[in-house]
């Protein structure tokens, strides 16, 4: 089963978006021609409540990229994004979506962030997404998205303690910190991760 994961190419991550990717945009048409190519396309979309826990809207005296404690975790404080019903939580108008099969929502509850595609930060609560990959019989996954040293990266640790092997599509995955992501691929290399 040849899957493609397409980890959040929503709008409030592109190019003038609530929590902008330099470049996200460019991603889109490379996804486009790539999906053909796979039996299973599965993408995946941040959608918050507007109370989200992660928004720094929400902490009086907090900013945007500040760092807060919260029961015991440290969380980073975004931009409001990707807020379920507003248009910065929809996909990229260019970016086609017949090909895409199921779509899994992640960071719907307000007081836990969430990252992976798999799991919330905590890992308390599942998504669903490893057994209906395992139902469709994938052992292996193409990932591709944004941001690639967030939610891609975190994705992709999950889809390997889950036990699936996993290739990173570079030209369709832009980093909001591009050093960080390089420094993430050595290690995701190091564990096997392919990125083509």
């Amino acid at each position: 089963m040849k899957t493609l994961l397409i980890v959040d190419a929503q709008l409030d991550f592109m190019p003038g978006g609530g929590l902008a990717v330099e470049n996200g945009d460019q991603i889109v048409s490379y996804i486009n021609l790539v999906q053909p190519q796979y039996n299973l396309v599965v993408a995946t979309q941040d959608w918050h409540p507007q109370h989200h826990i992660s928004f720094a809207s929400n902490h009086d005296n907090y900013k945007p990229f500040q760092k807060k404690d919260i029961d015991g975790y440290r969380q980073t404080l975004w931009p409001d994004h990707c807020v379920q019903g507003d248009k910065g939580a929809e996909f990229h108008p260019n970016m086609r979506t017949n090909c895409i099969e199921t779509i899994f929502r992640k960071g719907a509850d307000p007081k836990i962030d969430s990252y992976s595609a798999f799991y919330d930060n905590h890992h308390t609560k599942s998504t669903g997404l490893a057994g209906y990959l395992k139902d469709k019989g994938c052992k292996t996954m193409d990932i591709c998205g944004l941001a690639g040293d967030i939610c891609v990266y975190f994705t992709i640790k999950d889809a390997l303690t889950e036990g699936f092997q996993v290739r990173v599509l570079e030209k369709a995955t832009k980093a909001l910190d591009q050093e960080k992501f390089d420094q993430q691929k050595e290690e995701l290399e190091a564990e096997g991760v392919v990125f083509l």
